[in-house]
């Protein structure tokens, strides 16, 4: 009822232990604080939160115009509802090293197990479009060196991503320089590393063998990766995957079937029984729990 029943130390200590560990850790994509409560009783080992759902959600493109002050909110409205670690998206960290360090502060104490941060020049835009810029390897470096010398806990995870593998080969991209620039990145001190935009498996497997410390992988739709398997990813050393903004388009892609349904008939009668019940919702919402506090409270007997 209300919150989690750990604390954020434990649950960092959870994520640690699952990057470590020989099986790969899935982490869908929360897009509100209720969806955490549902990955964790699925079963899932961690919840992701999107930069792009959160800009989303305010109707903004994903081109960092969200703040810190709303991207801290929200990470703390999703972490405090699960058991369950909690990766955040970053973006740049709002701004040069002091900014950084400002950044994991905030998101320290919103509860999260760990935070990205990344090496695209602001404004940035979706890792999985074209025409993106990358800093330079030593505005990088002190990025993520900030964020490593900022944290409080020690078991705050630090992970560094790097979109230099989409920037054009006349730009100095490619699968070589995000081999560079992930070593360089991990000898910062960087806990883990997140390539963005690999193209096959086997970049997967070249970036697996390059650095020592855990690597993510980013199972977005309608990006520049192949929606490979866990099993496919497990295969080549992959420690982690997120599944990043998939709920949120299961979800709206529901609610646009659900409102051409409204205009086209008049009723949603025939879309019922595709939608959660009410039983099932107070559910999650650990409504009868409450109960225990003032049994007036909880008066639903229906399904």
């Amino acid at each position: 009822m209300l919150s989690t029943t750990t604390t954020p130390s434990q649950r960092r200590q959870a994520f640690r232990a699952g990057l470590q560990s020989d099986r790969l850790q899935v982490f869908p994509g929360a897009f509100t604080p209720l969806s955490i409560r549902l990955i964790q009783e699925k079963g899932f080992d961690g919840a992701y939160i999107s930069g792009a759902v959160m800009a989303a959600e305010l109707g903004l493109p994903d081109i960092g115009l969200t703040t810190l002050t709303e991207v801290a909110q929200r990470a703390h409205q999703i972490s405090r509802m699960s058991d369950l670690p909690t990766l955040v998206d970053a973006d740049t960290g709002f701004g040069e090293p002091m900014n950084v360090a400002r950044t994991v502060h905030e998101l320290e104490d919103a509860g999260v197990a760990g935070l990205h941060l990344e090496d695209q020049v602001n404004p940035k835009r979706c890792g999985h479009l074209d025409g993106k810029a990358v800093v330079d390897a030593e505005t990088a470096i002190k990025r993520i060196r900030a964020a490593v010398d900022a944290r409080r806990d020690p078991d705050l995870v630090i992970m560094a991503r790097t979109d230099i593998r989409g920037v054009g080969s006349d730009q100095g991209g490619g699968m070589d320089a995000a081999i560079d620039r992930a070593k360089a990145l991990q000898d910062a001190g960087a806990d883990a590393i997140f390539p963005e935009a690999m193209g096959t498996l086997e970049e997967f497997a070249a970036m697996r063998a390059a650095v020592d410390v855990p690597i993510l992988a980013n199972m977005t739709e309608f990006g520049k990766s192949r929606l490979f398997t866990h099993q496919q990813l497990a295969d080549v050393g992959v420690n982690m995957v997120i599944h990043p903004v998939s709920l949120l388009r299961i979800a709206f892609g529901a609610i646009e079937r659900g409102l051409d349904a409204l205009l086209a008939t008049g009723t949603l009668d025939d879309e019922v029984a595709g939608m959660q019940t009410r039983g099932r919702l107070y559910e999650l919402l650990d409504y009868e729990a409450y109960n225990a506090f003032d049994d007036g409270i909880y008066t639903y007997t229906g399904r």
